[in-house]
């Protein structure tokens, strides 16, 4: 399960409301944008990806969640720093966040395009954070 390790409180991120009970992904890194409200929002929002977020909870064995976050629940969103204990990622790869679902993959924009680095691997479980907007080259 994914979890936030290195976070500096001063400079490492900010912290904002939900906009919505959270019908994201649980425990993997998502890019998030804040709405007209300030309010935290999977993807762009109106304020395009500013950060990376990771929501702790969990699927009861019947399949519903427990333990998840609601609207108005203060999130912590991180724009430095490093999440540990993420599946499925490549060692010395960089990742981008998808604007319109907040997706954390590897697949850069289109030549042209804008996008949001989110950051790289150094370890195959150990995303390193550094949001940017970059163009697809």
């Amino acid at each position: 399960m994914a979890r936030y390790d290195k976070y500096d409180p001063i400079s490492g991120g900010f912290r904002a409301p939900l906009a919505a009970d959270w019908a994201g992904p649980l425990a993997t890194p998502v890019g998030v944008g804040l709405d007209a409200n300030g309010r935290v929002v999977s993807g762009a929002g109106n304020t395009g990806v500013v950060g990376v977020m990771v929501v702790d909870g969990q699927l009861s064995s019947a399949g519903t969640r427990t333990n998840v976050k609601f609207a108005g629940d203060v999130m912590d969103v991180m724009t430095d720093g490093e999440i540990v204990d993420v599946d499925g990622l490549i060692a010395g790869t960089s990742y981008f966040a998808d604007a319109a679902d907040g997706t954390v993959d590897a697949t850069a924009p289109a030549v042209g395009a804008n996008g949001v680095r989110v950051g790289r691997t150094v370890e195959a479980q150990r995303l390193v954070v550094r949001v940017d907007q970059i163009q697809g080259a």
